[in-house]
């Protein structure tokens, strides 16, 4: 019977959101360690493969490690976008009430650690480009730390800390748009347009395959490559566009959005992030010490994730609850709210693909990924210690007045 169940714990192992933050993690310590390795210069050749493709031009990607940044996560953009668009229209954001709280909680996340880093980097005008690093929540290391806590979490807190950081990354592909492109390029930009224009028209008149969409999705990464925009874009764009309504009938039947999701969710979560997170994460401690944490750039994205962070989610979450604009969510006290907020502060991903667009080709680089480590890690063993050892709520008390969650039914 044992050994008839073991291939269960893998299939539970390998659809479960541990599974997919597991492999990222190993992923990314494998960089680690094997550019701090005897191997360091074969790792540094792998992620710097040439891999120029002449059709793009000199803007296209040139290496391994840039076919992951600019290409790959592409697909890991688009999967935000389809899941937000999913939980909008059908799931747990289908009222403005339901979108408001973690959406304000968002906003206040990104702006208190973007003034946190530029406070603490006031006077060093050569790293405040570093100001987005800490903005982002890594929704892959904070679903598995709420689920191993178990009733200590509410169902409904648990759905509002996904919310939080599915905005999280959508204002982060904003900040990336708006703050990390290089010069425009009006002629591509017009192409980038009508290309958009183009998907819209589809999705107006109801055409509702996938390949005219994924190849209306390639010719917009192109376009955004040429056009000084981050040709990452192309997956948040294309993700808008997708439908999420079958082409007619009334029984339900699989649509766009769902058949793009079912093939690319296993894609990013076992492929595009941990490859990110192997080429991304192996920096060479050569050289660096502990008191190097303490330099402008590392700790003020340190201070953005462990103090920025929370303060701005617990702070705008808890005075729009004040202001009755929304309510917190059943079965959460203040205090639960508070350790949520202290996990807001694992950034990972986000965070070091905004560092890699801050500091391109730089020394920063490797201290800001110092910074995001040393971060993430105290964000995430202060989160978990506040609420596991903090009384378990009673899920009977309704502070929102809504029907309390039913955990583990």
């Amino acid at each position: 019977m044992g050994m008839r169940s073991f291939p269960d714990h893998i299939r539970r192992f390998f659809t479960s959101p541990a599974g997919g933050a597991g492999i990222l993690l190993l992923a990314s310590i494998l960089g680690f360690v094997l550019a701090n390795s005897s191997w360091a210069a074969d790792y540094e050749t792998l992620t710097t493969w040439p891999m120029a493709v002449s059709l793009l031009g000199p803007q296209g990607p040139d290496t391994s490690a840039g076919w992951v940044s600019d290409g790959l996560m592409t697909l890991f953009f688009l999967t935000v976008i389809l899941e937000i668009k999913t939980e909008i229209i059908s799931g747990h954001l289908s009222s403005s009430r339901q979108i408001a709280l973690p959406l304000i909680g968002a906003v206040g996340g990104m702006m208190a650690p973007a003034l946190t880093y530029s406070l603490v980097t006031h006077g060093h005008a050569d790293i405040s480009d570093g100001w987005a690093i800490p903005v982002a929540t890594d929704a892959a290391f904070t679903l598995p730390i709420i689920l191993a806590l178990g009733p200590r979490v509410s169902t409904a807190a648990r759905i509002w800390l996904m919310a939080l950081a599915i905005f999280d990354d959508v204002l982060g592909i904003i900040v990336i748009a708006l703050f990390y492109g290089t010069s425009l390029y009006w002629g591509a930009l017009i192409a980038v347009f009508i290309i958009a224009a183009v998907l819209a028209c589809m999705n107006r008149s109801g055409i509702a395959t996938v390949w005219p969409y994924a190849a209306g999705g390639v010719f917009l990464w192109v376009a955004l490559l040429h056009s000084g925009l981050h040709p990452t874009l192309a997956g948040v764009i294309t993700g808008l566009f997708l439908p999420a309504k079958p082409s007619g009938g009334p029984i339900r039947q699989s649509t766009p959005l769902d058949i793009t999701a079912r093939i690319l969710g296993p894609v990013v979560t076992w492929g595009v992030l941990p490859l990110f997170g192997f080429m991304n994460a192996g920096f060479s401690l050569a050289g660096m010490h502990a008191a190097m944490l303490l330099a402008p750039l590392p700790l003020g994205i340190m201070l953005g994730l462990l103090i920025g962070k929370p303060v701005g989610v617990f702070g705008t979450t808890m005075l729009a609850v004040r202001l009755k604009i929304a309510t917190l969510p059943s079965g959460t006290s203040t205090k639960t709210l508070f350790g949520l907020s202290l996990l807001c502060g694992i950034g990972f991903t986000i965070s070091i693909f905004i560092s890699g667009l801050a500091f391109p080709a730089s020394q920063f680089v490797i201290l800001a990924k110092m910074g995001i480590f040393a971060g993430s890690v105290i964000a995430a063993i202060s989160g978990w210690l506040w609420l596991r050892f903090m009384p378990v709520p009673d899920h009977r008390v309704r502070p929102s007045g809504l029907a309390p969650a039913r955990d583990g039914q």
